[in-house]
């Protein structure tokens, strides 16, 4: 195989198309005559090397299901674990559909290319359509969750804006929270807000750690007469599950930035397992501890006034804030490329407070975190991290031939990314429109 260089492409560089860490020049490489030898990966002279490829992942994986994962819990039961533990593999395997998809054209750089390698302009459009869609219902759910651990945090808490009108509680909160972002939205060079975002990761172990500490302050564990199993609350779990797990839509960024991008799959199953492992961890204390009486989110069941309801609020609050801009530059990037208004300062900062302001705006009026999560989970997260992994990979190596037993495999996780995606979001829409 001979060498060739590789572009992400060209004139004014985009955002969406910036690895999280600089790659540098890339060539490619040859592989040995097999399988992989229809799927030509390249290897960057310099670029993130596999430890900080790792941290890259894990951040995007990581997130704010950490949060539901005792009321996905509650809603299926115990049994519903198992289930957990299938979604894993399947988004694991999926991702690993996905870095297929990437070796097939050295000249994909994000997800929506993909799309458009398996299907053409058809494919690229519902692609991003849906990608965007997701991130921009992920970023209301960032604001409602500041929102509401911060109103438990300093209850009570109201303004008065030009004499007549008063924010107070959530909305109050939402507002300030959304202050606190727009700067970092106005950048272009999200690459020092990757690095932020890693404080991610030490949230979420600080999180655990104030639920084991609950755990032990607690006098008895309401969890002793929880469910086993209920068929009604499954649908409800499973799309929550698949938040957990959603992160598809930047895999070819992080995978483009790496060193050796052969070492994909090995960090894919790093950071699945560790994230599983946290979520799990969570997802046992919190049942045990609250039972059927956990809230969408663990936090709000933390008695208020406690130290470590204290550090488990400060610490979930810092996901939201790090990731948001990173969440949403995909989307600005997106209306920047639409109108022709790539590398104008003024446009950013327009398009990006923007975005904020109607972010803000939903999250005041849909304050339903949980079924919210279970919405992105059942309907966008299943599209995302199943059904478009799949497709595209069966679109794109049907010619070359795709083993009878990994067909069958795909066929199944089809299916249930189907039956999620039904049920989950009708029954999710339906808890939603009871709100009103």
């Amino acid at each position: 195989m001979e060498d060739q260089k590789t572009s992400l492409g060209a004139g004014t560089a985009s955002p969406l198309r910036e690895p999280l860490l600089p790659p540098g020049k890339r060539v490619n490489c040859t592989v040995d005559d097999d399988l992989e030898a229809h799927l030509p990966p390249y290897r960057a002279a310099t670029g993130a090397s596999f430890s900080k490829t790792c941290l890259n992942l894990t951040n995007a994986v990581s997130g704010i299901g950490v949060l539901s994962m005792p009321y996905a819990v509650s809603q299926g039961g115990w049994l519903s674990l198992a289930l957990f533990a299938v979604v894993g593999a399947v988004c694991y395997y999926t991702g690993t559909l996905i870095e297929r998809c990437m070796r097939a054209d050295t000249s994909i750089a994000t997800y929506p290319d993909v799309g458009r390698l398996a299907f053409g302009a058809a494919g690229q459009k519902t692609v991003a359509a849906f990608m965007y869609v997701e991130l921009y219902l992920v970023a209301i759910s960032f604001l409602v969750l500041e929102g509401d651990n911060l109103d438990k945090l300093f209850p009570g808490a109201t303004v008065e804006l030009f004499g007549c009108y008063r924010l107070h509680g959530k909305q109050l909160f939402i507002v300030l929270a959304g202050a606190v972002i727009l700067p970092t939205t106005w950048l272009r060079n999200l690459g020092m807000l990757a690095y932020v975002s890693a404080l991610g990761l030490v949230a979420s172990a600080a999180l655990t750690a104030s639920l084991v500490w609950a755990g032990v302050s607690e006098p008895a564990f309401r969890g002793r007469n929880s469910n086993a199993l209920n068929l009604a609350g499954l649908p409800t779990s499973l799309g929550l599950y698949f938040v957990c797990f959603t992160g598809h839509a930047v895999f070819p960024t992080i995978y483009s930035s790496m060193k050796n991008n052969r070492r994909f799959s090995q960090v894919l199953l790093f950071s699945s397992v560790l994230c599983s492992l946290n979520y799990g961890v969570t997802a046992v204390l919190g049942y045990l501890i609250y039972g059927d009486e956990v809230q969408s989110q663990v936090t709000l069941n933390l008695p208020s006034g406690r130290l470590y309801t204290k550090i488990a609020i400060a610490m979930t609050l810092i996901n939201p804030l790090a990731k948001y801009a990173l969440l949403v530059a995909p989307i600005t990037s997106a209306i920047e490329e639409k109108f022709s208004l790539a590398g104008s300062g003024t446009a950013r900062v327009a398009i990006g407070t923007t975005v904020l302001v109607s972010t803000v705006v939903m999250a005041s009026v849909l304050p339903f975190f949980g079924y919210l999560m279970s919405f992105i989970g059942s309907f966008l997260s299943v599209m995302a991290t199943v059904l478009f992994p799949c497709l595209c990979y069966l679109k794109i190596y049907k010619a070359q031939g795709i083993r009878r037993a990994e067909v069958a495999a795909i066929v199944g996780i089809l299916l249930l990314g189907a039956f999620v995606a039904v049920t989950g979001t009708y029954t999710s829409l339906l808890d939603i429109i009871g709100t009103f």
